[in-house]
């Protein structure tokens, strides 16, 4: 049998690196360079985990970033002031944008995904399912940073773009944890990502000296915030949160 046009034609034409001929190995689509059919395993855990993590930052964004728009729309059919400023929104794109995203994208693999049936190559990175599950993250915490705008407003317009600004952000780091994995973070364990706990941090003690530093409020367009606000904002951020992983774990109750 001729191997280069089987090798060619397979959906992964995979070659031998040590035995292989040179012909095999430039038609091929992987070459096992130890000549152990079980390095194939591993190959196919360490791309499913790379594409898993890619699709789950990208859920992460697109779902932060809807919220965000989903706030400005409300905010602007209703007439209210707008929620953000350019500043404000910097600080997103800056810090809840990144931090977090790139901390989805160190995830390690873990057995379950082995267990996942093969998907079509031909489909799209984001279906019908990931999108609604997006949108529904993304309306959860659009919701809980509109609650904190109309609470502020009952102050003044400073401190409800204050808070909206603080809830949009904190809410969108704890998302973080919950775009990890389709599975919940008592299945994966919370510390098993110790660059998604360090990105949370780092981002919420970012925000925090903003809110609490009386030199960056001019620079950053915030104004002070008593106990109450502060603990209103942490209570609101966290809510999305919790209803998300209470719905994996429940998914994942009856799955059993």
């Amino acid at each position: 049998v001729n191997d280069a046009p089987a090798l060619k034609q397979a959906d992964v034409g995979v070659a031998m690196g040590i035995t292989g001929t040179e012909v095999s190995k430039d038609a091929a689509t992987m070459i096992l360079t130890d000549d152990n059919f079980a390095t194939i395993i591993k190959a196919v855990a360490t791309g499913r985990n790379i594409y898993a993590n890619i699709r789950n930052a990208i859920v992460y964004l697109l779902s932060g970033n809807l919220s965000g728009i989903i706030t400005v729309l409300v905010a602007t059919l209703a007439a209210w002031p707008l929620p953000f400023l350019p500043v404000h929104l910097l600080f997103i794109n800056l810090i809840t944008d990144s931090l977090p995203a790139l901390a989805i994208g160190m995830e390690r693999s873990s057995g379950d995904v082995l267990k996942d049936k093969p998907r079509d190559p031909s489909a799209g990175i984001l279906n019908a399912s990931t999108i609604r599950t997006l949108g529904m993250q993304g309306i959860l915490i659009a919701i809980v940073t509109i609650i904190a705008f109309v609470l502020g407003m009952g102050v003044n317009d400073a401190t409800a773009q204050t808070m909206a600004f603080a809830v949009l952000c904190l809410s969108r780091l704890f998302h973080g944890f919950n775009c990890r994995s389709e599975y919940s973070l008592k299945h994966i364990g919370l510390t098993s990502n110790r660059y998604s706990i360090a990105a949370f941090f780092a981002g919420a003690a970012l925000l925090a000296i903003i809110l609490l530093v009386p030199q960056l409020h001019t620079l950053f367009s915030v104004t002070v915030l008593n106990a109450q606000q502060l603990l209103t904002i942490v209570g609101l951020a966290v809510i999305p949160t919790i209803i998300i992983q209470i719905t994996k774990m429940i998914r994942e109750a009856s799955a059993r």
